[in-house]
């Protein structure tokens, strides 16, 4: 195919809440753009970019689905992108690689919560993006409280460049504000966008809009600020120049509104979208660092000409086909055929064929451009977030960290046939989501799974079946606990022992101290430091890494129950040695007995994952709603009232949440709902700490803290 230039392109992303009808929105814009020719609806299980037989039975997306179409003669390359909680690394990978993005709001609801935390991921990689209010045919649809409630939870920057006429069941059309231009939707798919005169009920209403749409300009834009000050008129022209600038600089959101199911408004949207967010040369440079000295080297620019460089965000494995790797290209063009350096395992990866993916169907080319999306087919040791690039011009794009799991189960398989097929359908799994987790538990040789949350694993063990025929039984889920510890404390480890041929000695000394004000980033991985405060005459300085060795050796072996140790540093401060009789070995393990002694007289404690809970019911059910949460060790943050709805906001330990939907859907008729995502590790009471403890001794996992043993 033909690659349109740079400027024409626009890769954009689609995020939203769950239930903000986002894939609907996205399944619009592919029927508008003709690349289907029928509309996919979600309720029916059609819907083109929720492919899988899970997102098709739960109404839900679960994997993010790239495809591509063209609008006004614009190349647009689209990424849907699931809504609930237990996928975020899904738009977390997204982001990283698309240059705008689409952020759908229910009209009818204030900015729900994972619209707050996928906004979030947006500004951190600092993606610009524009706002559609959906759902206006709704009852009780208020696109102004949409705009309120986005500039009270998200941002003061939003700029509706659109009003409604009407909303809920009365929703007529839409009045573009900086065209001053009213549309209506008609034929039987909304597909024909009629331009109406401005009903005379509305002129006052498109006044007012209009002046604070262009004061708002106004308080970025020098040029715009001039004229309104001066009372001249501004053109079109200069308001979409000045909308599109500070769009792209991340101080303008435009917010847009409409209702997808009723076919209204998306034309506009993607209007916004080839006018408003950037093409790749406005994203600009991308930074590479140089994988032989690790140091960042200069930019890559983008029509530049220069050598080929890619990064592969997602794998997708094919019972069919070989793997799926699909990447974004940043510079260079790449052929089928090519020979690509992944410089992170120095493999060389041959390219095989090359496809545009639309949802789960493939479209093949023969050349991919720079700045575009696509998918290799036949990489063999590549994994998520791997830079390919050419073999003479090594670079390694930005890297990204994904989340550690919170949740966990023990699977095992039904028979000898499927447990040989249970690791190859695991590992799998595990290279297409690196947010998902599974090893064998070195106590028990369970095999262990884990994931996001209670839904993340229950499709984990839906595809195994499914798509692996892997039959598999799931036990309870085991939270992931942590352990630290909460005073100073030293030890000295001494050991002598003679024998027949040589002996062994060595002397320890180790303080460990509680690591404060740590802020855990990445769902509480294992905080650790080392300090040495030896002088080199009391242990020569080439046992030191042997202690350094031994103390980590101590925290992934774990102490109070079987849990990996956090925010704990240990410093080594003095000991003595033999010049014959010592070694690495012997200090390693004077290390370990020291830090197990020291542990126990640090005050040591359990933590647990707590997480934040929203839960959203109607005002019948709020007491019993409440009674339940406090049964559940809750600590309530806020309770606010919108409109019919009472919002109730609770800390709840993650080991108290396991099977609340269910609850919650019995306290409710079916009427509330709830959010859930991890908050922090928190300290457990003492007498829950010790259930747990006296569990985990009598399942076997706990070792004495008794050095001798």
């Amino acid at each position: 195919m033909s690659w349109k230039p740079l400027h024409m392109v626009r890769n954009i992303g689609i995020i939203a809440h769950i239930d903000a009808w986002k894939t609907t929105t996205t399944e619009r814009i592919l029927f508008y753009t003709w690349i289907n020719h029928k509309i996919g609806e979600v309720h029916d299980g059609a819907a083109t970019m929720d492919w899988m037989e899970q997102e098709q039975e739960r109404w839900i997306t679960i994997t993010s689905a790239t495809t591509v179409c063209f609008w006004k003669d614009y190349h647009i390359n689209i990424i849907d992108t699931p809504g609930h909680v237990d996928f975020t690394v899904e738009v977390e990978r997204s982001l990283r690689v698309l240059d705008g993005w689409v952020a759908v709001f229910d009209g009818s609801q204030w900015v729900e919560p994972q619209s707050e935390t996928v906004w979030r991921q947006a500004d951190r990689y600092n993606v610009p993006r524009i706002a559609f209010v959906n759902k206006m045919d709704k009852i009780w649809a208020d696109f102004q409280m949409s705009v309120d409630s986005i500039a009270t939870k998200l941002t003061d920057k939003g700029i509706p460049i659109q009003i409604p006429n009407w909303a809920g069941s009365e929703f007529q059309g839409i009045v573009d504000l900086v065209e001053l231009k009213y549309y209506e939707f008609e034929g039987s798919h909304g597909e024909v966008q009629v331009e109406k005169p401005l009903p005379d009920s509305m002129k006052d209403e498109v006044e007012i809009a209009r002046e604070a749409m262009i004061e708002k300009i106004s308080w970025f834009d020098d040029d715009v600020a001039m004229k309104y000050l001066e009372g001249e008129d501004i053109s079109v022209e200069e308001i979409k120049k000045a909308i599109r600038a500070w769009t792209i600089a991340n101080e303008l959101y435009p917010i847009l509104c409409g209702s997808a199911l009723k076919n209204a408004g998306v034309q506009l949207v993607l209007d916004a979208a080839v006018a408003y967010l950037p093409s790749p040369i406005d994203r600009g440079e991308i930074k590479w660092v140089n994988p032989d000295n690790e140091e960042e080297e200069m930019s890559r620019e983008p029509g530049k000409g220069q050598p080929a460089s890619a990064i592969a965000f997602k794998i997708m494995t094919d019972p069919f086909v070989w793997t799926l790797t699909y990447v974004r290209v940043y510079s260079g063009t790449i052929n089928t055929w090519d020979t690509l350096l992944n410089p992170i395992t120095w493999a060389k990866e041959r390219v095989w064929r090359l496809m545009l993916m639309h949802s789960n169907k493939r479209e093949e080319i023969k050349s991919i451009s720079e700045w575009h999306i696509c998918a290799f087919l036949g990489l063999k040791d590549t994994k998520t977030w791997n830079t390919l690039c050419d073999q003479k011009s090594p670079v390694i794009l930005e890297q990204m960290n994904f989340p550690e799991p919170v949740i966990s189960l023990a699977i095992e398989p039904n028979s000898k046939k499927d447990q040989e097929k249970l690791g190859i359908a695991l590992n799998k799994l595990w290279s297409e989501d690196p947010s998902f987790k599974y090893f064998t538990d070195e106590e028990t040789g369970q095999t262990i799974i884990a994931g996001m949350g209670e839904l993340h694993l229950e499709i984990i063990v839906d595809r195994l079946k499914r798509e692996h025929k892997v039959e598999v039984t799931t036990w309870a889920p085991q939270v992931s606990y942590r352990e630290t510890i909460t005073t100073t404390a030293q030890a000295q480890w001494v050991f002598k022992r003679q024998t027949w041929w040589r002996g062994q000695f060595w002397d320890c000394h180790l303080k460990l101290e509680s690591i404060k004000g740590v802020t855990d980033e990445n769902w509480a991985q294992v905080n650790y430091e080392f300090v040495n405060e030896i002088v080199w005459w009391v242990i020569p300085r080439e046992y030191i890494p042997a202690v350094d060795k031994g103390a980590k050796e101590t925290i992934e072996k774990w102490l109070l129950a079987w849990y990996p140790i956090i925010n704990v540093r240990v410093t080594v401060y003095d000991g003595s040695y033999h010049e014959v009789d010592s070694s690495e070995i012997a200090f390693k393990i004077a290390a370990y007995n020291a830090f197990k002694k020291a542990f126990q007289e640090a005050g040591p404690q359990l933590l647990e994952p707590v997480m934040d809970v929203e839960v959203t019911t109607p005002e019948d059910y709020v007491w019993d709603v409440m009674g339940d949460l406090s049964s559940r060790r809750w600590r309530i943050e806020s309770q606010e009232q919108k409109w019919t709805a009472t919002v109730i906001k609770v800390k709840v330990p993650l080991s108290e949440m396991f099977g609340y939907a269910t609850t919650l859907r019995s306290l409710s008729q079916w009427r509330a709902n709830y959010s859930m995502q991890f908050g922090s590790y928190e300290q457990v009471p003492s007498n829950v700490a010790d259930e747990i403890i006296k569990e985990r001794i009598w399942s076997g996992k706990v070792r004495s803290l008794d050095p001798e043993a």
